[in-house]
């Protein structure tokens, strides 16, 4: 209702303001006041009273047209004076087309000069308005009702549209009050009302003259070093450091305080994107059936979210557990309405269900990523560590040979190098039975190997953020303890990459980068979150837990394995696995386990993984 009586107003002040305008031209035409006393002025304004109202209504009509009382005038900027000139211009335009075709007719000039000051009038009133809603609002460097000072790390486009966001918001909780930029030609001058005032070697002295609590990365185009400098220099204060998402989403001009992110851990520890040989990935999806095991987990997710950008004909979702597999689900068929998706609720511990699955939806390659994975856990229960990690890639082998699937990857890790926990060493396991069925059917078995993913499900980064959230302490289980990462992009990305150039047996593996200290990870998290270590935020050493590894196995070795075309995929130099002694192993394993105790499994387990090294030794 509000906004339809603004309208109704607007389009009344539209209408005094057009007859204002013909009167004003007149006056300028003849020379003010006394000149419209003469007769040929006379004339003029007979003949306009006679059509005003017709071109009054001629104008709202344009007006209108191009949107001028559905605008939200109290945001008015560049962008909306140009729709006002541009309306007053055709509206001048119909008016002239309108008295010609009455066979009335005006000076040129005065046409002109109707424009020119419909313009100013017709749009001066709309830049009033948004005056005076800014005039209501709290002046806009002061910092009441307990709203933050931002600080602008970029003086650029983005910066600009970042600052018009903020002081167009009046929900927003936040304003700029300063902006850093590298450049020196800009020091001292103003972007949007808020003045450069220094580079980011400044942060810290700036941050605390203008009191700030937030620093935003308005440098969408901004590279990890860049970020990494920006940051490393922020660890003096307490700001808390945010960032816009990426370059991409101004494309439309425009920055919503929404999209703005916490500055995140992958932004300092990710890597440069992935390099994929598009080719070779079209021949293994595209136009195929796919089946994605543990398919609602963190890398199996994003498997499939990666596979559906090569236009499979079939995705098969296949996960025991339904609710992350179900929203995945959902938003893949919103946004790739064209393939068939299905969630599949089965165990690959089940081999009559997978046998049913197979034959329903004939996959033609599988990605098998259904595992326990956390330590501790398994090393807890060791006995469904072996039914779900061994005996379910087991099952998964056997299906894919009776189905004569054309490829089958399974989804390894770092772990599974001289293993000494459970998790490890039933993984190795798992790639020793991949590696058995080399040249043994039709289909290609390989494996991927690879360390810790960024922001997986159990995974050290959630627990720490989760951690600074309560109020500390952060727990580390070693000062010492390192990590490899990676992405969970990059390594859905090279899983598929590893399966496109696969030929059969391998064991592929990944390069990881440089190794991650956990404590500098700690810190850095905390840094981010606008904390000190140990001051604001207590670090905790609680020592490291059964089968832990204080420095993780190095996975690439390239003196010691076989290149591949591409860049970040190696091949370990192939070990000769016999098939029979597998089967022997999970024939007699499998009849042992109900009766067995957890130690006894351990050491079952080491009999066929000889450097599995037992935690109670």
């Amino acid at each position: 209702m509000e906004k339809r009586i603004r309208q109704i107003l607007l389009l009344i002040a539209d209408a005094v303001l057009i007859n204002l305008s013909f009167w004003f031209a007149l006056m300028i035409r003849f020379e003010g006041t006394t000149g419209l006393l003469n007769s040929q002025a006379g004339q003029y304004i007979s003949v306009y009273m006679d059509v005003f109202i017709y071109v009054t209504a001629v104008k709202i009509v344009v007006f209108y047209i191009f949107k001028m009382y559905s605008s939200l005038w109290r945001y008015a900027s560049i962008e909306e004076l140009m729709q006002v000139v541009f309306a007053s211009l055709v509206a001048t335009m119909a008016t002239v087309s309108l008295l010609t075709a009455m066979q009335l007719m005006m000076p040129r000039s005065i046409y002109i000069l109707t424009a020119l000051i419909d313009i100013v009038l017709v749009g001066g009133v709309r830049f009033f308005y948004r005056y005076l809603r800014r005039a209501r609002r709290p002046s806009f460097y002061s910092n009441k009702n307990g709203r933050k000072n931002v600080l602008v790390i970029g003086g650029g486009e983005a910066g600009s549209l970042l600052i018009k966001e903020y002081k167009s918001n009046p929900e927003a909780d936040s304003i700029p009050v300063a902006i850093l930029d590298d450049d020196k030609t800009k020091q001292g001058m103003e972007l949007n009302g808020v003045k450069i005032v220094g580079t980011t070697d400044d942060f810290v002295k700036v941050s605390e003259k203008y009191e700030i609590d937030e620093a935003v990365i308005a440098i969408p185009s901004a590279d990890r070093d860049t970020i990494k400098k920006i940051l490393d220099t922020a660890k003096e204060t307490r700001v808390k450091m945010r960032t816009l998402p990426s370059i991409y989403n101004l494309a439309d001009g425009k920055v919503k305080i929404s999209e703005i992110r916490d500055v995140s851990i992958e932004d300092l520890l990710g890597r440069d994107e992935v390099n994929l040989h598009v080719g070779d990935l079209e021949k293994l999806i595209t136009d195929k059936s796919i089946l994605v095991t543990g398919g609602g987990g963190s890398i199996g997710s994003e498997l499939c979210r990666q596979i559906c950008r090569f236009n499979p004909n079939r995705l098969n979702i296949v996960d025991v557990y339904e609710n992350h597999a179900y929203q995945l689900e959902l938003d893949l068929k919103k946004q790739y309405p064209n393939i068939e998706i299905n969630l599949i609720i089965a165990s690959v511990r089940d081999p009559e269900r997978l046998d049913e699955v197979f034959n329903k939806y004939k996959p033609q390659v599988v990605f098998h990523a259904a595992a326990h994975k956390h330590v501790p856990i398994m090393e807890n229960n060791p006995k469904e560590a072996i039914k779900n990690n061994v005996m379910g890639t087991y099952n998964m082998v056997n299906v894919s040979k009776k189905h004569n699937i054309e490829k089958f990857v399974m989804i390894s890790t770092d772990k599974a190098v001289n293993p000494t926990n459970v998790m490890g060493a039933t993984k190795r396991i798992s790639e020793m039975i991949v590696q058995s069925q080399k040249g043994k059917s039709s289909t290609e078995f390989v494996a991927v190997r690879f360390g810790n993913v960024l922001g997986s499900s159990g995974s050290v980064i959630p627990l720490f953020k989760k951690q600074i959230k309560e109020g500390g302490p952060v727990t580390i289980t070693h000062e010492d303890i390192i990590r490899y990462f990676m992405t969970i992009p990059e390594a859905a990305q090279l899983v598929l990459q590893a399966g496109a150039i696969a030929k059969g047996g391998e064991i592929f593996i990944l390069d990881m980068g440089e190794p991650v200290k956990i404590l500098d990870l700690a810190k850095n998290l905390i840094h981010l979150s606008g904390f000190k270590p140990y001051e604001d935020i207590p670090i905790e050493i609680t020592g490291l837990r059964p089968g832990e590894k204080l420095y993780e196995e190095l996975l690439l070795d390239k003196d010691n394995n076989i290149a591949t075309k591409h860049e970040k995929i190696f091949i370990e130099k192939p070990e000769e696995i016999h098939e029979e002694k597998i089967k022997n192993f999970l024939v007699d394993i499998n009849e042992k386990l109900p009766g067995m105790e957890d130690q006894q499994v351990k050491e079952e387990i080491r009999k066929i993984v000889p450097t599995y090294k037992c935690y109670e030794e």
